[in-house]
């Protein structure tokens, strides 16, 4: 439809919320305005949605929410018959309106609601699913996305991110529906007294943190250790639950960056708030200054990713990437499950394909299967549930993300920055009692096995312009392999949306067991590597570079030549 038709249809019937209203009319007879909201709809993906709020099929508002809760309704009624759905929400801006609105539209269709009574971690969502055995699960969150962004995750009856296939059903449906006049709507407070929405009571809460501390590796361990933690929630939700961890453990003494402590959907002590960036992190580095802690903990909005720094030689604070935090971790788990002979048989790790190749190492070292899948934890979750099903769950150890996500135990399907945190914690507090930092652990496996350099960078291209750029530079890369990236020969190509792995030594071609995806993996000598994937869930092409030398201004100077050359070959 014309975008000044549809311009003209939400003017006349957007008036359930004013902000999109006065919106619509401040962009009155502006062209380009009118058409970036309603040029295309937000798709509905394995990721949900994800997009700027405000008024448009291109935005996230009430009237996106509802219809693509009501497709999730229909798909859960003609799978199901009937069903249950658990809603969350975090601290972004109208998070909790459009989780109501949600509850709404399934309450109308005659499914049954668990919500909570206030804003909680991705991780207990995923939790609530599996606790009340429903059918799916809604979180409202747009994660680490700026303040503008707001999103809506959807879940599978296993607590998992839904799968490909019922993504794909469920946006099938939300195509039928006209926004408008198609989609069910009860009375929120009819539809509590009722019993269609039910608010989640807090002792559910109890035994999601009973789960959590059965992860413990040394039980106790913190305990008499003198551990000292800086921890900032980056005013989202772990606040609540992180601190309780960390008190059930013996963390005593954990002071909190106040600024970020509270919910606050404008961020506004950050341009955004993702723990992967030290921006997001500098008002907990200007109060390690202050505290002198072991540890600085920070948690994304909606808590499923954790980010540190820990005390470097010289006194000050170096911040730890996802993947060496995923390294020490693993090392830990596995060390010490070894050492007390309780590593199961046939003991599993899971990574993403973007992430480090030292994982490799350390499996190698203590007999442990590796498995690597796409980017996105869903596919981590996977695993879980393919293991479940073969009576083979305890066989899971860890699994983790380069993007800071973690997750040990099969309680819930997504990553989760409460566990991460205790665990992170107990490990900085094993290590303090040997007399070590972590800044010594983790350079003690550089030492060990090569210093492996993983570094992201990203490339935005915003509007529809940009989307067809990033695919057009997919399609070049595709088409016209490089022979080599800064005179680093390519040795190997998994192109993940052909399925297909190339040896180009040996000329051989093996399929990939993976699902389809837009990513391409270039393997170089040296077991350095390129792979350029365009992000699922931002309007940004992602290059993930690992660069292999024997220190770190080494693997450093690798990584500059390689990134460079790999600009080049994509015209950026």
């Amino acid at each position: 439809m014309d975008c000044n038709k549809l311009y003209e249809i939400w003017l006349k019937n957007a008036g359930d919320d004013k902000d999109l209203i006065e919106e619509l009319e401040s962009i009155k007879d502006n062209e380009a305005e009118i058409y970036d909201r309603f040029y295309t709809a937000l798709k509905f993906g394995t990721a949900g949605l994800r997009g700027v709020i405000g008024a448009g099929t291109n935005r996230m508002n009430i009237y996106v929410v509802r219809q693509a809760t009501q497709g999730l309704a229909n798909y859960v009624l003609a799978k199901y018959g009937k069903g249950s759905v658990a809603i969350s929400h975090d601290s972004r801006i109208k998070a909790d309106l459009f989780m109501n609105e949600a509850a709404r539209v399934l309450a109308a269709n005659g499914i049954k609601v668990y919500i909570t009574s206030e804003l909680q971690p991705t991780p207990v969502l995923s939790y609530l699913v599996r606790y009340f055995k429903c059918q799916a699960g809604i979180m409202v969150t747009a994660s680490h996305n700026p303040a503008k962004y707001n999103g809506y995750k959807a879940y599978g009856e296993d607590g998992c991110q839904m799968t490909d296939a019922a993504a794909t059903a469920v946006y099938d449906e939300i195509t039928k529906l006209d926004m408008f006049s198609d989609v069910k709507l009860a009375d929120f407070d009819e539809a509590l007294k009722s019993g269609m929405i039910e608010y989640v009571d807090d002792s559910v809460y109890d035994t999601y943190l009973e789960k959590v501390l059965e992860q413990q590796v040394n039980p106790g361990m913190c305990r008499g250790a003198g551990l000292k933690v800086v921890y900032t929630p980056l005013n989202g939700t772990g606040n609540k639950l992180v601190r309780r961890i960390l008190s059930k453990i013996g963390v005593d003494e954990v002071t909190v960056v106040k600024e970020q402590e509270l919910p606050d959907g404008n961020f506004t002590t950050c341009p955004y708030p993702n723990p992967e960036i030290k921006e997001a992190l500098q008002k907990g580095l200007e109060l390690c200054e202050k505290v002198q802690p072991d540890l600085l903990l920070a948690t994304d909005p909606d808590a499923d990713r954790v980010g540190i720094a820990v005390r470097d030689y010289d006194g000050s604070y170096r911040l730890i990437t996802g993947n060496e935090d995923g390294v020490m971790l693993t090392n830990y788990i596995l060390s010490c499950k070894k050492q007390a002979g309780k590593l199961p048989e046939n003991p599993v790790v899971v990574k993403t394909i973007v992430t480090t190749k030292l994982i490799n190492k350390l499996c190698e070292k203590y007999g442990c299967e590796l498995k690597n899948v796409l980017t996105g934890f869903k596919y981590i979750g996977e695993v879980i549930l393919n293991l479940e099903k073969k009576g083979e769950e305890n066989r899971y150890l860890f699994g983790f993300e380069e993007s800071y996500g973690y997750l040990s135990g099969t309680y819930v399907r997504d990553k989760d920055a409460v566990v991460a945190s205790m665990l992170i914690a107990e490990m900085a507090a094993y290590y303090k009692k040997q007399g070590k930092s972590l800044a010594e652990v983790i350079d003690g496996l550089y030492e060990e096995f090569g210093y492996y350099l993983n570094q992201t960078f990203a490339f935005e291209f915003e509007g529809a312009a940009g989307m067809q750029k990033m695919a057009d530079m997919m399609t070049a890369v595709r088409n016209d392999i490089p022979a080599a990236i800064d005179g680093y020969q390519v040795v190997k190509v998994s192109d993940y949306l052909l399925k297909k792995e190339t040896d180009l030594v040996s000329g051989s071609t093996e399929d990939l067991d993976l699902p389809t995806s837009n990513v391409i993996s270039l393997h170089l000598e040296g077991d350095n590597g390129v792979i350029i994937r365009p992000s699922g869930t931002e309007p940004k092409i992602k290059l993930y570079v690992t660069a292999v030398g024997k220190t770190r201004d080494d693997a450093l100077k690798i990584c500059e030549g390689l990134v460079a050359s790999a600009k080049e070959i994509l015209g950026l």
